[in-house]
């Protein structure tokens, strides 16, 4: 229980005014809740001495009274208190997860799910929250009332009949000591599995398309029913053992008002303790239904927690394999691309995806990368992006290791537009002014056009102010992939990327992109990916990939006058341009 407040340390320290004030007046309620039934006590000894009169009933009434209104001010405060806090902390462990996301590296995606991420913001910080307000209230409130209320027996009633009565508590303690670990680990196991659910619901969402159009709707639910009952037996495991804590409790207090009543009735008999006293007493063990009650729900809310905390906690604690080095280069990128690789290969595979890749990019000079799928292709951008560090051999920009600049550095000089490319869903000028919020309507324009995507922004209604939905649904493929090109362009890239983004477009359209390209980026490298010969005819430099190494290289002219995969490739694909042409 204590361990699992530890893990809030920092966060009591950090609001520890709060929560100092929320802690006292729950302290000070306690001990006036315990006066009452002392004054009832009281009341009735004078009632049965013949002594009550109006005076003193008004009197013991009107203390009651003002005991219950300062109550009320307390309890609203340290419900302020409290409260207030545990949206605090949910709210600045949110912040510092969406941080942690933004600087973790490709492999961190790759090992962890939208899904269970999801799970991890969400599930997992309102459990957490719940530790900081409710939490805290319901063992402060239990103990400071459990406390006082034995105080008072022990001092105002009497100290052999307290210890005699609470002699079946110990019993109560081993039973939640017990179960508390093991609702710790079954909660884990909760936890996981409603993560793994949010992984099925967030798959399907995004691929609703797919699913319709295969039929496999009724497949897809079928699995999904499987993860919900999953999370239901999960859950019911859980609940099993906490409805045991309940029973445990309510005969812990059985026995507690039988000793009350057996050795109470015993001592007014022999006058050791007053009627009045033998009621506040009774009444008192009432008021310790409640701390013990409470025990249960405690145990529910601090191990559920505790669990997810543990699941943030190491979530957080992650290294991302990609780090900068002390003293990183900070300025621009700017230079020649002199790729030396002699080996890379994915986190967990065996086989190399690139092997002996050796080439230079001069500044300016436009590369087209070809080759079959699963060639290497995107593993080139991935490794000039510093996705991944593991590889054997040195990628330099302007003779200097790409490890050597800051990430930042890396980010604002390369830009890269991926086929399969995110738009967010904001309005199309949002989207294309992301990377550079400062572009004036003119400028925005101007990369529109330079995308050949301003024309058909403005047969929208609302031209520049159209919201493109989420992913972009209202847009087709191609109009995503100008949007994307456009917002890649608007950073001002030295090294452009256009990872088979043309793949939409028709030819006329591709053209005029990419003579727009070859004008403005005259200064700046560009690199152009693609499964079209036409899209990287006109590149200054050619490279083909076959199974992650370089089979040919040259100029478009030079690779058609030599037999290998370019001229095959690129005859067949003019004469599908022909036959299409044709009508054939």
């Amino acid at each position: 229980m204590f361990n699992t407040l530890k893990k809030y340390g920092w966060f009591f320290k950090l609001r520890w005014k709060s929560y100092s004030f929320g802690v006292s007046a729950l302290i000070i309620c306690a001990i006036l809740q315990v006066m009452n039934p002392k004054i009832i006590g009281t009341i009735i000894d004078h009632f049965i001495a013949g002594t009550l009169s109006w005076k003193i009933l008004l009197f013991w009434v009107s203390l009651i009274l003002i005991f219950a209104l300062i109550m009320y001010a307390l309890r609203y405060g340290w419900r302020m208190a409290l409260f207030g806090n545990s949206t605090l902390i949910e709210s600045i462990l949110r912040n510092r997860l969406f941080s942690f996301f933004t600087r973790m590296d490709s492999e961190f995606f790759h090992k962890y799910r939208t899904g269970d991420l999801m799970a991890h913001a969400t599930n997992d910080l309102a459990a957490i929250r719940f530790v900081a307000a409710d939490g805290v209230l319901t063992l402060t409130d239990a103990l400071s009332l459990g406390g006082v209320t034995l105080f008072s027996m022990f001092f105002f009633i009497d100290w052999k009949l307290t210890l005699v009565s609470v002699l079946p508590l110990p019993i109560l303690i081993i039973v939640s000591t017990y179960l508390g670990k093991m609702i710790h680990a079954r909660y884990r196991g909760a936890l996981q599995a409603f993560s793994s659910m949010n992984d099925h619901v967030q798959e399907s969402v995004t691929g609703m398309k797919v699913l319709k159009t295969l039929g496999e709707e009724k497949e897809d639910l079928s699995a999904f029913k499987k993860e919900t009952q999953h999370v239901v037996d999960e859950n019911q495991r859980v609940y099993k053992l906490k409805a045991a804590l309940n029973p445990s409790i309510e005969i812990v207090m059985g026995l507690t008002y039988v000793i009350a009543l057996l050795v109470g009735g015993n001592y007014v008999q022999s006058g050791r303790i007053s009627i009045g006293d033998l009621v506040a007493f009774i009444s008192y063990i009432g008021m310790m239904q409640w701390p013990l009650l409470a025990v249960g729900g405690l145990i529910n809310t601090l191990e559920r927690g505790s669990a997810a905390y543990d699941r943030v906690d190491v979530l957080l604690a992650y290294t991302p394999s990609i780090v900068e080095m002390e003293n990183p280069y900070r300025q621009a990128l700017e230079g020649d691309i002199i790729f030396d690789i002699k080996s890379f290969t994915y986190p967990d595979d065996e086989k190399p995806v690139l092997t002996n890749i050796s080439f230079h990019l001069a500044k300016g000079n436009m590369l087209g990368v070809v080759g079959r799928t699963g060639a290497g292709k995107s593993a080139l951008y991935k490794l000039l992006l510093r996705d991944y560090d593991q590889y054997e051999g040195m990628i330099s920009y302007n003779d200097i290791n790409i490890k050597d600049y800051a990430l930042e550095s890396l980010k604002k000089g390369i830009a890269i537009v991926p086929q399969e490319n995110f738009l967010f869903s904001t309005t199309i000028r949002e989207n294309i002014r992301f990377g550079n919020s400062n572009l004036t309507q003119e400028e925005v324009e101007k990369y529109a056009k330079l995308a050949n995507v301003h024309e058909d922004i403005l047969q929208f209604p609302q031209g520049y102010d159209t919201e493109v939905g989420e992913r972009g649904v209202s847009l087709s493929g191609g109009q995503k992939q100008r949007i994307a090109i456009a917002r890649a362009l608007a950073v001002e890239p030295d090294c452009l990327i256009l990872d088979d983004s043309l793949s939409a477009v028709d030819a006329h359209t591709e053209e005029a992109i990419l003579n727009s390209l070859k004008k403005e980026r005259s200064n700046k490298t560009t690199i152009i990916s693609a499964h079209r010969i036409s899209s990287i005819m006109n590149a200054d430099e050619i490279i083909v990939m076959e199974k992650g190494s370089i089979s040919e290289r040259g100029s478009h002219e030079q690779l058609i006058e030599t037999k290998g995969w370019y001229r095959d490739m690129y005859q067949k694909q003019q004469l599908e341009k022909k036959l299409d042409g044709e009508g054939l």
